[in-house]
Parts: C-alpha cells; structure tokens; sequence
C-alpha cells in the first residue's frame, strides 16, 4: 500500500501547454499509486488549441487517465470546500498569470477555487509552476506562495538561464513525492535544483 492509496488528490491544469506531455503521465502514475484524481481545468486549458495539441484532445486524455469528469466551473469546484473535501489539492502546470492571481487572492477560474476550497479545509495545495516570469515581475508572487501556510512547491529551477533568464519550471516528475511530504506538512527539499542540461 502507497501513501496515496485511498487519498482524493484534486489535480489542476493551467494554460501552459508545452508542459502537458510532462503532466499527464504523473496523473497516470498517482492513479497506479492508488489515489483518486478529480481533475479541475482552467478555462484556456478547456478552450485553446495550440501547436502542443488541442484542447478536446487534452480532456479526452485526462479522462481517460482519471476515469472521472473534469470540474470545469467556478460553482462546481466549490464544493471542493466544505462539501467535497480534497486531501490535495495540485496545480500541475501552473502559469505565472494563476500564481499572479493565487498570491493576491483572486479567484477567476475552477482551479484557483478549488485551491481556495482547498486552503479553507485547512488542507495542503501543492503548485508545480511553469512561466517565464518567476525571476521577473513574478517573483515576489512566488516567494509570497513560498512562504504562506499550507502551500507547497514542486521543486524547481531554470528551464534555460540563458534564452529565458527570467523562467522557472517544476520538475513534474516529483509531484508524487511533494505530496506526499505535503500531507506530512514538509516542503520536499531542495526546493531549488538544477533543470538546464545545455
């Protein structure tokens, strides 16, 4: 028996597309891991195709993988409150805009409600982020995250210090591993590691 086995894991997807193929197997394995996963989509992951795939695509794969109907609304993620109570709640990828708007408490999409719900519970959020701007105007929404009660992060690092000095990405590999330290109430460390191999 896994950690997860029986654990109700709510599992975000924000509009950073190129990050997908990253994600959906790490959905896959906490599935084989023994956990619920209730998908909750943003509104551009719902409705934007691009060169990374389209948007009907990207829902049949998650419900294929999740064999549940994805949250797709502000009033239906909701009850992710006092209701429906997650165990975690995971934002996978998670865009500069979404930690923009976490960090100052604005809730505009199913995902940043369900992290709210989440919060409220007293429960862990986990957010592995994935934007061009986490050393940039973003920064101070990071560290704002990084230090609140009950939020954790996927460990991360620059993508390419070089072409995008400004980025940061979460390894999506260990998402497991930072939610079950989460749900222990530990940051998985190193926080900070080495993502460029160029």
């Amino acid at each position: 028996m896994t950690s997860l086995e029986g654990k109700t894991i709510g599992f975000g997807l924000t509009g950073s597309h190129c990050t997908y193929h990253e994600v959906f197997p790490v959905m896959k394995r906490l599935v084989g891991m023994g956990a619920k996963v209730i998908p909750i989509l943003s509104y551009t992951v719902q409705n934007t195709d691009t060169r990374f795939g389209d948007a009907a695509d990207h829902l049949k794969t998650i419900k294929e993988i999740t064999g549940e109907e994805p949250i797709m609304t502000i009033p239906d993620a909701e009850p992710l409150g006092p209701k429906r109570p997650l165990d975690c709640m995971v934002i996978a990828p998670m865009t500069g805009n979404s930690t923009s708007k976490f960090a100052n408490a604005l809730t505009d999409s199913p995902v940043l409600m369900a992290a709210k719900a989440t919060l409220r519970n007293g429960s862990p959020v986990v957010v592995a982020i994935s934007t061009n701007d986490a050393l940039g105007l973003n920064g101070v929404n990071v560290m704002k995250l990084m230090a609140a009660k009950n939020i954790y992060f996927v460990p991360l690092g620059q993508d390419h210090p070089y072409k995008k000095p400004n980025s940061l990405v979460a390894d999506m590999t260990l998402i497991p591993e930072t939610i079950e330290a989460a749900l222990k109430g530990t940051q998985l460390q190193p926080v900070l590691i080495e993502r460029y191999n160029g």
